[in-house]
């Protein structure tokens, strides 16, 4: 048979469903399915999508409690019978079930956040619990299609794994993961994957440049001037590695909602610049200083003067490599008494960091792991009237609002720093050079 027009509203764009596309979405599999079915369908008509792909994977949000209506959704797909069809990781949730006992906030919502993280459970998805999907031995390919939401792996994705997939957000996500069908549009489109701004960076000191602390205030900067764009990278140090690019991506989709960049160089869709803009030259330079780098410091950084309270890395999820230089910078030191030291980081890279015999010594030093969720988001922080010392730009961001920390960016060499001397510290030697 042929395919067949969705049914769900004349008054949109036309949308061609194949007979099992159009079976799902009659309600063939079940109310649960239908109902995700009708969540893709308005949105590629939104999208103004002819059609439907299938992805070979999803990544879920929408297991973040927000309220009820969460709730209420994730019982309706599961009364319905839905399951997902395509492998399906979770993102960070509001408790952190290996260590219960971080957990201060009210009794009645962590309840009902378990009964979400459970529902998603009952769908078929991985109880992986991590905002970093991609620092897991099995990711995507190269040019496949996935429907992943959380904006750092959504970028990280796109940018750095060559991967496919639109800024999916809460219900998109899961809808996209019962069906395995997207939309055939946004960066499903090799076209709209095309760079749309060049971002110089050549011009910046060299200390600078081989400085992890450029990234994330590199992505600041970028996500606040390229919001909606598509931006080049060229100048890039040949020596990054993917926890740089994480950060750099996690700031800019933060900052200014970014979904994509090219690293020229770097990238997989990026060997040239020709490569990165698909031949098609941007009209617009954009030229980074040192002073704009600063500045994002300075814009990320609070200028009260409460002692320092908390340290807190690890947003997006610490990667195993990013643990092992924590354990390097903290060997045979101890965080000050009068600091929480935080380290959020998947459950798999915990366990894979034990086996390096790195989280006793940590522990002992006076670090708390934190898995399944994130410091910023879920009330474990105890002290937020004091500082909250970050290396991510995404934390420090996020956590003023969230939480109502006043925030401190810095290197993680500096928040190490900071941590033992029970006060903030700054590498002046870093920011000088780079002025």
């Amino acid at each position: 048979m042929g395919p067949t027009r969705s049914t769900a509203d004349s008054t949109m764009s036309a949308l061609n469903l194949t007979p099992a596309e159009q079976a799902m979405l009659d309600g063939a599999d079940g109310s649960g399915t239908a109902l995700a079915m009708r969540i893709v369908v308005r949105l590629a008509q939104a999208m103004d999508a002819l059609s439907l792909i299938p992805v070979s994977g999803a990544h879920i949000d929408s297991c973040l409690y927000h309220g009820k209506s969460g709730l209420d959704f994730v019982h309706r797909l599961v009364d319905g019978a839905a399951h997902v069809r395509v492998p399906t990781t979770l993102n960070v949730s509001s408790l952190d079930l290996l260590h219960p006992e971080l957990y201060v906030g009210d009794p009645a919502e962590a309840t009902a956040a378990r009964e979400l993280m459970d529902g998603y459970v009952s769908l078929g998805c991985e109880p992986t619990w991590t905002c970093a999907p991609y620092q897991r031995q099995d990711r995507p390919a190269r040019g496949a299609d996935i429907a992943w939401a959380e904006s750092n792996a959504i970028v990280f994705a796109n940018s750095v794994l060559g991967a496919r997939t639109h800024r999916y957000g809460d219900f998109v996500d899961i809808a996209a993961a019962i069906t395995g069908r997207v939309p055939n549009a946004g960066l499903h489109v090799q076209r709209n994957r095309r760079a749309t701004v060049i971002i110089d960076v050549s011009e910046l000191p060299t200390a600078l440049l081989e400085a992890d602390v450029l990234y994330p205030c590199l992505g600041f900067v970028i996500g606040r001037r390229c919001s909606g764009q598509i931006p080049a990278i060229v100048g890039l140090t040949t020596s990054a590695t993917e926890d740089d690019l994480k950060a750099l991506g996690a700031a800019a989709a933060s900052s200014g909602s970014l979904a994509m960049f090219h690293a020229v160089g770097l990238t997989p869709e990026a060997p040239s610049l020709s490569d990165a803009c698909q031949g098609v030259a941007p009209s617009l330079t954009i030229k980074i200083t040192a002073d704009d780098i600063r500045d994002a410091r300075d814009q990320l950084s609070s200028t009260a003067e409460q002692p320092l309270a908390t340290v807190s890395v690890g947003t997006p999820h610490y990667s195993l490599a990013e643990i092992g230089r924590l354990y390097e910078l903290l060997a045979g030191s101890m965080v000050a008494s009068t600091v929480a030291f935080y380290v959020s980081t998947a459950r798999e890279t915990l366990h894979e960091a034990m086996l390096h015999g790195w989280i006793t010594p940590l522990r002992d030093a006076g670090v708390i792991f934190v898995t399944d969720t994130c410091t910023y988001i879920t009330p474990i922080i105890r002290d937020t009237k004091g500082l909250g010392m970050t290396d991510s730009a995404k934390w420090a961001y996020y956590a003023p609002g969230n939480i109502g920390v006043e925030a401190i960016f810095g290197s993680v060499s500096e928040c190490v720093r900071s941590a033992i001397a029970g006060r903030v510290i700054r590498n002046d030697w870093t920011w000088s050079d780079a002025s």
